[in-house]
């Protein structure tokens, strides 16, 4: 009785560092996604009295109704996982973690008596400190309290999930998100010790659309980061070489100009003169070391800096395909064959689509990884974009909770197993 009620009450939550993916298994292949952010509110306001508003955190869809002015956002806004890592006595942000858990877990609680709390598979950074296990599985016990939302809790590292959904053991996870790529073998288990980070992901993409905008005329809205991450989602394009790109796009204006209408809103956003610096989004993510780039800097534009967040190094300049290869490189030679014979991109960072007739100067991301360690002589890799890359996390949480025996208990030396929290 208790394996079946297992498998139908696994409960998947992938704390992401720009959203945050949730859902039971009886959602099938997608889950709910609101942004890994929570608003804290001016309670001692007038206002939030007599309105009635009695919470400190805001999270999920409501967001947006209680958003006050753009400088308020800077003070109010929250967003707990930007390198994926929160430090360990930083309240605000796990207060903003348990809230989220509580949404999504709420969001999903059955009312009948015969529910007993959900098997919850949550997946952070392969970097995580083990201070970040021992809070999550606390948090889940503090909800327990007021009501019984989780049975039993595992938590394992996001390149692990990719590979359990793509049903791989042996292979190279990069999982790029909003806050930080991260590149790691697993063979079976992830090569702990052969993990590379880069401080490097949707964000660093977020900083250049924002300059590309300020250049452009629209200084303005730049201000803005949720829209901000629209046009960049809209407008960035991969090349396929960048100079050649750029050569293109100043003789072909016509071809690259994008003129995008912000839905709901009058505000329309055209990119004429400007329209060949589309390709840099792209760029920057692979390879921030172009000398274009420089000029980004010089105007003040933060660069991806290289930073200790615990026991882990986050490298910020180092090109995407030198960072697979030092990775690969700390593991056997013998594994390391196998492990550019399947190289797997997962996370938002590398869902950018190709427009039709640009085809000769834009590429997805698996071509442009592939293409970047030919050029330094990694021959016969394969590179592939697994199928929804946002999602594929969150999956391999459900194959992973389904997959578990209930009765295996957690275990600190291996990581791995249910903790009973209810």
């Amino acid at each position: 009785m208790s394996e079946e009620y297992k498998r139908e009450h696994v409960f998947g939550l992938d704390y992401g560092t720009s959203d945050f993916k949730f859902g039971p298994i009886i959602l099938g292949e997608t889950p709910e996604v609101v942004e890994n952010r929570g608003y804290f509110i001016d309670r001692s306001s007038l206002m939030s009295r007599i309105m009635g508003v009695n919470r400190e955190i805001v999270v999920g869809r409501d967001i947006p109704r209680f958003l006050e002015s753009r400088e308020d956002l800077v003070e109010r806004m929250v967003y707990p996982m930007r390198n994926g890592v929160i430090a360990k006595d930083d309240e605000r942000a796990w207060k903003v973690i348990k809230e989220l858990t509580k949404y999504a877990l709420e969001s999903f609680a059955p009312p009948d008596e015969e529910f007993e709390g959900f098997y919850v598979v949550a997946s952070i950074s392969v970097v995580s400190p083990r201070y970040m296990y021992e809070r999550l599985f606390e948090i889940f016990r503090e909800l327990n309290r007021e009501r019984v939302l989780v049975k039993a809790a595992t938590i394992i590292p996001q390149p692990l999930a990719v590979a359990i959904a793509q049903k791989t053991p042996t292979c190279t996870v990069v999982e790029s998100g909003h806050g930080n790529t991260q590149i790691c073998p697993i063979s079976m288990y992830p090569v702990r010790n052969a993990v590379i980070a880069l401080n490097r992901g949707g964000a660093a993409a977020n900083a250049l659309t924002m300059e590309i905008l300020k250049d452009a005329g629209y200084g303005d809205l730049a201000k803005e980061e949720s829209f901000v991450r629209l046009v960049k989602e809209k407008i960035g394009l991969i090349p396929r070489n960048l100079d050649e790109a750029i050569r293109y796009a100043r003789s072909n204006p016509e071809k690259i100009r994008v003129s995008l209408k912000i839905p709901g809103t009058r505000i329309k956003l055209i990119l004429d003169d400007m329209a060949w610096a589309r390709f840099l989004i792209g760029e920057f993510i692979f390879n921030p070391g172009h000398e274009i780039f420089q000029s980004y800097f010089t105007r003040g534009m933060p660069k991806p800096s290289d930073v200790k967040l615990g026991d882990t190094y986050f490298y910020g300049m180092m090109d995407m395909a030198e960072a697979v290869i030092a990775s690969v490189e700390k593991c056997s030679i013998e594994l390391q064959p196998h492990l550019y014979s399947r190289i797997l991109l997962s996370g938002g960072n590398f869902s950018w689509s190709i427009p039709e007739g640009l085809e000769t100067v834009a590429v997805r991301a698996d071509e442009k990884l592939k293409q970047l360690l030919l050029e330094k002589e990694i021959e016969g890799a394969s590179v592939s974009i697994v199928e929804d890359p946002k999602y594929s996390v969150w999956r391999g949480c459900i194959v992973y909770g389904y997959a578990v025996p209930h009765d295996y208990e957690w275990r600190w030396e291996r990581m791995e197993g249910w903790m009973h929290v209810a």
